[in-house]
């Protein structure tokens, strides 16, 4: 026999967040004005994971003539700019798990330094057009780790894609590590 609904606690509802745009400004700061891709993100989260969904534009490759199609290094520099407002904003709003104790100023002390991909893989389904494409990140899981004897530091599983409205696509996976912690 089933319980009625009302003796069922709901889950607690996903939460969303359009783009905050001086966050956005302040994420992409460090870039140089013809490396800032990123246009929007809108985060979700659930469960203490976190996920952005975001538009971007690449309307010159900051280091290489066109080559008419995103290619792996623009595939990094968006996958960071990504990483970092989805970061930011779960600092900001609590969402992520592992950064409950960071502060914005924690985030905005660590980003560079101490922020690092430990490994990154794509695949590379189907051209992407870099001048409009739509892509979306997910953290699948961050733990605190020590190394024996070592410092603390957050280690991170991620998945990414890309695509575009002609059926560009490209996706992969990135580890993180989140060192120096506060």
């Amino acid at each position: 026999m089933t319980a009625p609904a009302a003796d069922h606690p709901e889950a607690p509802p996903q939460r969303s967040y359009a783009t905050d745009e001086e966050l956005l400004a302040r994420v992409l700061a460090p870039y140089k004005d013809n490396c800032k891709y990123l246009r929007s993100a809108h985060v979700t989260a659930d469960a203490g994971l976190a996920a952005a969904r975001c538009e971007f534009a690449i309307p010159e490759s900051c280091y290489i003539d066109d080559t008419g199609h995103l290619n792996s290094v623009e595939v990094n520099i968006a996958y960071n700019q990504m990483m970092y407002y989805l970061v930011a904003k779960s600092v900001q709003e609590g969402l992520l798990t592992g950064f409950e104790t960071w502060t914005p100023a924690d985030f905005w002390r660590h980003q560079l330094p101490d922020i690092l991909i430990a490994r990154f893989a794509g695949n590379f389904r189907r051209p992407v057009d870099p001048r409009a494409f739509s892509g979306e990140m997910e953290f699948h899981s961050v733990t605190r780790r020590t190394p024996g004897g070592g410092s603390p530091f957050l280690h991170a599983q991620t998945s990414y894609r890309y695509w575009d409205s002609d059926g560009g696509r490209c996706d992969g996976e990135a580890t993180l590590a989140f060192v120096n912690i506060p």
